[in-house]
Protein backbone atom coordinates (compact mmCIF):
# COMPACT_ATOMS: atom_id res chain seq x y z
CA UNK A 1 0.00 0.00 0.00
CA UNK A 2 3.19 2.27 0.78
CA UNK A 3 4.53 1.42 -2.26
CA UNK A 4 1.57 2.05 -4.42
CA UNK A 5 0.83 5.34 -2.19
CA UNK A 6 4.64 6.97 -3.52
CA UNK A 7 3.91 6.00 -6.84
CA UNK A 8 1.39 7.90 -7.43
CA UNK A 9 2.47 10.91 -5.01
CA UNK A 10 5.99 11.05 -7.60
CA UNK A 11 3.21 10.33 -11.28
CA UNK A 12 1.26 13.42 -9.54
CA UNK A 13 4.40 15.59 -8.86
CA UNK A 14 5.93 14.58 -12.38
CA UNK A 15 2.39 15.69 -14.20
CA UNK A 16 2.63 19.23 -12.04
CA UNK A 17 6.28 19.61 -12.79
CA UNK A 18 5.34 19.03 -16.61
CA UNK A 19 2.36 21.23 -16.97
CA UNK A 20 4.26 24.05 -14.79
CA UNK A 21 6.78 24.11 -17.25
CA UNK A 22 4.64 24.01 -20.18
CA UNK A 23 3.12 27.11 -18.78
CA UNK A 24 5.97 28.67 -18.00
CA UNK A 25 7.06 28.16 -21.90
CA UNK A 26 4.80 28.42 -23.75
CA UNK A 27 2.26 31.01 -21.95
CA UNK A 28 -1.11 29.77 -22.85
CA UNK A 29 -2.57 32.76 -20.53
CA UNK A 30 -1.43 36.36 -20.36
CA UNK A 31 1.70 36.70 -18.05
CA UNK A 32 2.96 39.73 -19.25
CA UNK A 33 1.80 41.86 -16.47
CA UNK A 34 4.51 40.24 -14.02
CA UNK A 35 8.17 40.48 -13.74
CA UNK A 36 10.04 37.24 -13.71
CA UNK A 37 9.96 36.27 -10.09
CA UNK A 38 6.45 36.77 -9.81
CA UNK A 39 5.76 34.82 -12.96
CA UNK A 40 7.73 32.09 -11.82
CA UNK A 41 5.37 32.28 -8.44
CA UNK A 42 1.75 32.55 -10.75
CA UNK A 43 2.70 29.49 -12.78
CA UNK A 44 3.76 27.45 -9.44
CA UNK A 45 0.39 28.34 -8.26
CA UNK A 46 -0.59 26.07 -10.95
CA UNK A 47 1.07 23.52 -10.32
CA UNK A 48 0.24 23.21 -6.69
CA UNK A 49 -3.62 23.51 -7.65
CA UNK A 50 -3.29 20.40 -10.12
CA UNK A 51 -1.32 18.70 -7.37
CA UNK A 52 -3.51 18.85 -4.62
CA UNK A 53 -6.61 18.21 -6.66
CA UNK A 54 -5.25 15.13 -7.96
CA UNK A 55 -4.51 14.13 -4.51
CA UNK A 56 -7.62 15.07 -3.11
CA UNK A 57 -9.62 13.35 -6.13
CA UNK A 58 -7.63 10.02 -7.25
CA UNK A 59 -6.11 9.31 -3.87
CA UNK A 60 -8.39 10.53 -1.70
CA UNK A 61 -11.94 10.28 -2.75
CA UNK A 62 -10.57 7.36 -4.62
CA UNK A 63 -10.13 5.93 -1.03
CA UNK A 64 -13.39 6.58 0.35
CA UNK A 65 -14.99 4.85 -2.44
CA UNK A 66 -13.19 1.58 -2.93
CA UNK A 67 -12.28 1.81 0.75
CA UNK A 68 -8.59 -0.06 -0.08
CA UNK A 69 -5.97 2.74 -0.70
CA UNK A 70 -4.09 -0.40 -2.17
CA UNK A 71 -6.23 -1.64 -4.79
CA UNK A 72 -7.00 0.81 -8.20
CA UNK A 73 -10.57 1.44 -9.26
CA UNK A 74 -11.25 -1.06 -11.59
CA UNK A 75 -14.57 -0.25 -12.74
CA UNK A 76 -14.95 1.72 -15.81
CA UNK A 77 -17.73 3.88 -15.29
CA UNK A 78 -16.46 4.46 -11.68
CA UNK A 79 -12.74 5.63 -13.42
CA UNK A 80 -14.32 7.67 -15.52
CA UNK A 81 -16.99 9.12 -12.80
CA UNK A 82 -13.78 9.95 -10.55
CA UNK A 83 -11.78 11.58 -13.75
CA UNK A 84 -14.76 13.87 -14.53
CA UNK A 85 -14.83 15.02 -11.18
CA UNK A 86 -11.62 15.94 -11.35
CA UNK A 87 -11.99 18.19 -14.51
CA UNK A 88 -14.42 19.76 -13.65
CA UNK A 89 -13.11 20.85 -9.95
CA UNK A 90 -9.59 21.67 -11.68
CA UNK A 91 -11.18 23.92 -14.66
CA UNK A 92 -13.24 25.41 -11.99
CA UNK A 93 -10.33 25.97 -9.57
CA UNK A 94 -8.14 27.22 -12.47
CA UNK A 95 -10.30 29.41 -13.99
CA UNK A 96 -10.92 30.92 -10.02
CA UNK A 97 -7.12 31.75 -10.04
CA UNK A 98 -7.30 33.15 -12.99
CA UNK A 99 -9.54 35.20 -12.23
CA UNK A 100 -8.49 36.86 -8.87
CA UNK A 101 -5.40 36.05 -8.49
CA UNK A 102 -3.69 36.67 -12.11
CA UNK A 103 -6.60 39.19 -12.57
CA UNK A 104 -6.78 37.66 -15.84
CA UNK A 105 -10.38 38.39 -18.13
CA UNK A 106 -12.44 35.23 -18.76
CA UNK A 107 -13.29 34.33 -21.90
CA UNK A 108 -14.28 31.71 -23.87
CA UNK A 109 -11.17 31.08 -25.24
CA UNK A 110 -9.24 30.90 -21.78
CA UNK A 111 -12.22 28.55 -20.58
CA UNK A 112 -11.14 26.63 -23.05
CA UNK A 113 -7.23 26.30 -23.01
CA UNK A 114 -8.14 25.57 -19.16
CA UNK A 115 -10.02 22.88 -19.79
CA UNK A 116 -7.74 21.25 -22.50
CA UNK A 117 -4.51 21.68 -19.33
CA UNK A 118 -7.21 19.84 -17.11
CA UNK A 119 -7.23 17.01 -19.79
CA UNK A 120 -3.31 16.33 -19.03
CA UNK A 121 -3.23 14.73 -15.74
CA UNK A 122 -6.13 11.96 -16.31
CA UNK A 123 -4.89 10.96 -19.26
CA UNK A 124 -1.35 10.89 -18.02
CA UNK A 125 -2.58 8.60 -15.45
CA UNK A 126 -4.62 6.57 -17.28
CA UNK A 127 -1.68 5.70 -20.09
CA UNK A 128 0.58 5.14 -17.36
CA UNK A 129 -2.04 2.91 -15.51
CA UNK A 130 -2.28 1.48 -18.84
CA UNK A 131 1.48 0.73 -19.38
CA UNK A 132 2.25 -0.02 -15.75
CA UNK A 133 -0.37 -3.38 -16.52
CA UNK A 134 1.22 -4.33 -19.93
CA UNK A 135 4.33 -3.76 -17.98
CA UNK A 136 3.15 -6.22 -14.75
CA UNK A 137 1.62 -8.80 -17.51
CA UNK A 138 4.57 -8.97 -19.73
CA UNK A 139 6.58 -9.45 -16.32
CA UNK A 140 4.11 -12.12 -15.68
CA UNK A 141 4.31 -13.74 -18.58
CA UNK A 142 7.81 -13.90 -19.18
CA UNK A 143 8.46 -15.82 -15.80
CA UNK A 144 5.18 -18.27 -16.73
CA UNK A 145 7.57 -18.96 -19.94
CA UNK A 146 10.81 -19.42 -17.46
CA UNK A 147 8.92 -21.81 -15.71
CA UNK A 148 7.68 -23.64 -18.91
CA UNK A 149 11.00 -23.78 -20.53
CA UNK A 150 12.31 -24.89 -17.25
CA UNK A 151 9.74 -28.14 -17.56
CA UNK A 152 10.53 -28.72 -21.00
CA UNK A 153 14.44 -29.07 -20.45
CA UNK A 154 13.90 -31.00 -17.85
CA UNK A 155 11.85 -33.28 -19.54
CA UNK A 156 13.84 -33.48 -22.62
CA UNK A 157 17.07 -34.14 -20.38
CA UNK A 158 14.88 -37.11 -19.42
CA UNK A 159 13.80 -38.06 -23.21
CA UNK A 160 17.62 -37.59 -23.99
CA UNK A 161 18.49 -40.33 -21.01
CA UNK A 162 16.18 -43.00 -22.75
CA UNK A 163 17.64 -45.71 -24.09
CA UNK A 164 16.33 -46.69 -27.77
CA UNK A 165 16.92 -50.43 -29.21
CA UNK A 166 17.49 -50.70 -33.19
CA UNK A 167 16.53 -54.21 -33.79
CA UNK A 168 17.04 -55.81 -37.56
CA UNK A 169 14.65 -57.25 -39.67
CA UNK A 170 15.60 -60.31 -38.63
CA UNK A 171 15.73 -59.89 -35.17
CA UNK A 172 19.48 -61.04 -34.94
CA UNK A 173 21.15 -58.15 -34.16
CA UNK A 174 20.28 -55.24 -31.29
CA UNK A 175 21.65 -51.82 -30.64
CA UNK A 176 21.01 -50.49 -27.95
CA UNK A 177 21.72 -46.39 -27.79
CA UNK A 178 21.23 -43.45 -25.44
CA UNK A 179 19.05 -40.94 -27.75
CA UNK A 180 21.44 -38.30 -26.90
CA UNK A 181 24.32 -40.23 -28.57
CA UNK A 182 22.35 -40.71 -31.82
CA UNK A 183 23.38 -38.39 -33.87
CA UNK A 184 22.46 -39.61 -37.74
CA UNK A 185 20.25 -42.29 -39.37
CA UNK A 186 20.83 -42.95 -43.20
CA UNK A 187 19.82 -45.51 -45.42
CA UNK A 188 22.77 -47.58 -46.69
CA UNK A 189 21.47 -49.99 -49.51
CA UNK A 190 20.05 -52.81 -47.56
CA UNK A 191 21.07 -51.31 -44.23
CA UNK A 192 20.57 -48.17 -42.12
CA UNK A 193 23.85 -46.89 -41.12
CA UNK A 194 23.77 -45.19 -37.16
CA UNK A 195 26.00 -42.49 -36.74
CA UNK A 196 26.29 -41.75 -32.75
CA UNK A 197 28.82 -40.48 -30.33
CA UNK A 198 31.24 -42.03 -28.22
CA UNK A 199 32.29 -39.43 -25.98
CA UNK A 200 34.38 -37.29 -28.03
CA UNK A 201 34.25 -39.74 -31.22
CA UNK A 202 31.76 -40.16 -33.63
CA UNK A 203 30.98 -43.48 -34.30
CA UNK A 204 29.16 -46.03 -36.55
CA UNK A 205 27.27 -48.60 -36.84
CA UNK A 206 24.92 -50.90 -39.43
CA UNK A 207 21.90 -52.68 -39.17
CA UNK A 208 19.70 -54.74 -41.66
CA UNK A 209 16.75 -52.63 -41.75
CA UNK A 210 14.58 -49.41 -43.33
CA UNK A 211 15.27 -46.26 -42.91
CA UNK A 212 11.45 -45.95 -42.68
CA UNK A 213 11.27 -48.59 -39.82
CA UNK A 214 13.70 -46.28 -37.90
CA UNK A 215 11.92 -43.17 -38.66
CA UNK A 216 9.10 -44.55 -36.74
CA UNK A 217 10.87 -45.75 -34.01
CA UNK A 218 12.21 -42.32 -33.08
CA UNK A 219 8.84 -40.32 -34.01
CA UNK A 220 8.01 -39.61 -30.51
CA UNK A 221 11.44 -37.62 -29.95
CA UNK A 222 10.62 -34.53 -31.97
CA UNK A 223 14.29 -33.22 -31.91
CA UNK A 224 15.07 -36.27 -34.82
CA UNK A 225 14.64 -34.74 -38.35
CA UNK A 226 14.03 -35.69 -41.71
CA UNK A 227 16.49 -33.41 -43.94
CA UNK A 228 16.72 -36.40 -46.75
CA UNK A 229 14.95 -39.58 -48.54
CA UNK A 230 18.10 -41.09 -47.24
CA UNK A 231 18.82 -39.27 -43.43
CA UNK A 232 17.50 -38.37 -40.21
CA UNK A 233 19.31 -36.17 -37.88
CA UNK A 234 19.19 -35.42 -34.76
CA UNK A 235 19.30 -31.20 -34.57
CA UNK A 236 21.06 -30.61 -31.01
CA UNK A 237 24.02 -31.95 -33.23
CA UNK A 238 23.49 -29.56 -36.11
CA UNK A 239 26.05 -27.21 -35.93
CA UNK A 240 24.72 -24.69 -39.45
CA UNK A 241 22.64 -25.02 -42.54
CA UNK A 242 24.61 -23.84 -45.67
CA UNK A 243 23.12 -24.05 -49.66
CA UNK A 244 24.92 -23.39 -52.81
CA UNK A 245 22.68 -22.40 -55.00
CA UNK A 246 19.64 -24.62 -55.02
CA UNK A 247 21.59 -27.81 -53.02
CA UNK A 248 21.08 -27.55 -48.77
CA UNK A 249 22.99 -28.89 -46.60
CA UNK A 250 23.60 -29.31 -42.34
CA UNK A 251 27.02 -29.34 -41.12
CA UNK A 252 27.39 -31.39 -37.50
CA UNK A 253 29.45 -30.31 -35.01
CA UNK A 254 32.66 -32.12 -35.26
CA UNK A 255 31.43 -34.34 -37.86
CA UNK A 256 33.18 -33.56 -41.08
CA UNK A 257 30.05 -35.04 -43.93
CA UNK A 258 27.75 -33.05 -45.28
CA UNK A 259 24.17 -34.09 -44.45
CA UNK A 260 22.31 -33.22 -48.06
CA UNK A 261 18.73 -31.79 -47.40
CA UNK A 262 16.15 -32.22 -50.05
CA UNK A 263 13.99 -28.88 -51.42
CA UNK A 264 11.47 -31.50 -50.08
CA UNK A 265 12.00 -31.05 -46.53
CA UNK A 266 14.03 -28.02 -46.01
CA UNK A 267 10.98 -25.80 -44.61
CA UNK A 268 10.45 -28.27 -42.15
CA UNK A 269 13.56 -28.29 -41.07
CA UNK A 270 14.12 -24.68 -41.52
CA UNK A 271 10.90 -24.99 -38.72
CA UNK A 272 12.31 -27.46 -36.42
CA UNK A 273 15.94 -25.90 -36.38
CA UNK A 274 14.12 -22.18 -35.05
CA UNK A 275 14.07 -22.02 -31.30
CA UNK A 276 10.63 -21.54 -29.04
CA UNK A 277 11.46 -17.55 -28.82
CA UNK A 278 10.91 -17.71 -33.23
CA UNK A 279 14.11 -15.86 -33.27
CA UNK A 280 16.87 -17.57 -35.97
CA UNK A 281 20.25 -18.18 -33.78
CA UNK A 282 21.68 -20.92 -35.99
CA UNK A 283 24.39 -20.14 -38.95
CA UNK A 284 22.74 -19.87 -42.68
CA UNK A 285 25.19 -19.35 -45.06
CA UNK A 286 25.45 -19.15 -48.73
CA UNK A 287 28.20 -21.15 -50.31
CA UNK A 288 27.95 -19.46 -54.06
CA UNK A 289 32.21 -19.29 -55.11
CA UNK A 290 34.97 -17.61 -54.06
CA UNK A 291 34.57 -14.69 -51.95
CA UNK A 292 30.76 -14.93 -51.34
CA UNK A 293 28.78 -15.31 -48.38
CA UNK A 294 25.35 -13.86 -47.21
CA UNK A 295 22.72 -15.02 -44.92
CA UNK A 296 20.05 -17.20 -46.27
CA UNK A 297 16.53 -15.74 -45.90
Amino acid sequence: MIKLFNERLRLFLAISTGIFLFILFFQPFPLNRYDLNNTLLFVAGFGGIIFLLMFLVFILIAWIITRDLSSEVQNSSLKVLIEFMYIALCTVALTFYLRYVGSVKITFFIVFKTVLICFIPPVTARLYDMFRRLKEENDTLRSQKMVAQEQVYRYEEEILNKTVQFVSGDKSEILALKVAEITLVRSADNYVEVIFKDGENFKRSLIRNTLKNIELQLKDYSFFIRCHRTSVINKYFVEKLSRSYNNHWITIKGFNEKVPVSRQYIIAVREALKPPDGEWHLPLTDDNGPGTSSSVP
